[in-house]
């Protein structure tokens, strides 16, 4: 069992919120779904690129589940999931110019008797949060993490590097968007937490370890919103907090 919150909200640069996110807690299989994609292209169909990837991911994935399955067949229907919601953004890319550049990124994660399969597309990311850590689950596409896996930045330089927002993988852009998937055990107390680089960059690993850890989990995003909104919150500001119980 598990118990999910969320929030989203544009921050206060951007004009629109190309942030996305769905959760289905307990669905007919038994499994928990949760899904986050920061959508990119500006005006020309971010915001619609996430949206397509939620609902087609979320869609596509409820039909696959079924009850008991192994760590192994949930992470084989999840990345099914992640290619019909590729497809289904390169399909309506293709109706329009307007809509070429669009695409966006994912990162979910399923409920299983062994904690959580995550799966990841670009930069938006999962975190575990035990009672005296957080650890990074996902790894991302983009170039700076390339650099700081290089040796080239450090993590912090990273945060703040001007070429932070070039992903090397993304839905829509990519004809054949492999995604990473994890298995990411669970115990009763634990956090698994989805969030967009609109979070990222404005509030630190520690910060999110302190306000998930402390006070009441319902009123744990509301902080961390609040933490990157007095940091400026130059992007959207997506994420999403499941606690197993």
């Amino acid at each position: 069992m598990s118990n999910v919150w969320g929030i989203t909200d544009v921050g206060l640069v951007r004009r629109e919120n190309q942030d996305a996110y769905a959760v289905r807690e307990q669905t007919a299989s038994g499994h928990t779904i949760c899904v986050v994609c920061d959508g990119m292209g500006g005006a020309a169909g971010g915001k619609l690129a996430s949206r397509i990837a939620v609902e087609t991911f979320v869609e596509d994935l409820e039909k696959r589940l079924q009850p008991d399955m192994t760590p192994d067949e949930l992470k084989e229907v999840t990345a099914r999931a992640v290619d019909q919601a590729n497809q289904a953004i390169r399909e309506t890319a293709g109706q329009s110019e307007r809509y070429q550049n669009m695409g966006t990124t994912l990162v979910s994660a399923v409920t299983c008797a062994q904690g959580v399969v995550v799966a990841n597309v670009g930069d938006s990311r999962a975190y575990h949060i035990t009672a005296d850590r957080i650890i990074r689950v996902t790894r991302d596409h983009s170039l700076v993490e390339r650099m700081v896996e290089e040796g080239n930045i450090t993590p912090e330089e990273a945060r703040h590097h001007p070429k932070r927002n070039l992903i090397t993988r993304a839905l829509g852009p990519d004809v054949d968007a492999q995604c990473d998937c994890y298995l990411c055990e669970l115990k009763a107390g634990d956090f698994l937490l989805l969030c967009t680089d609109g979070l990222v960059n404005t509030v630190t690993d520690m910060e999110m370890f302190q306000e998930i850890r402390r006070g009441e989990p319902e009123d744990c995003l509301k902080r961390l919103l609040r933490i990157a909104l007095c940091q400026g919150a130059p992007d959207n500001v997506t994420a999403v907090l499941l606690r197993k119980v």
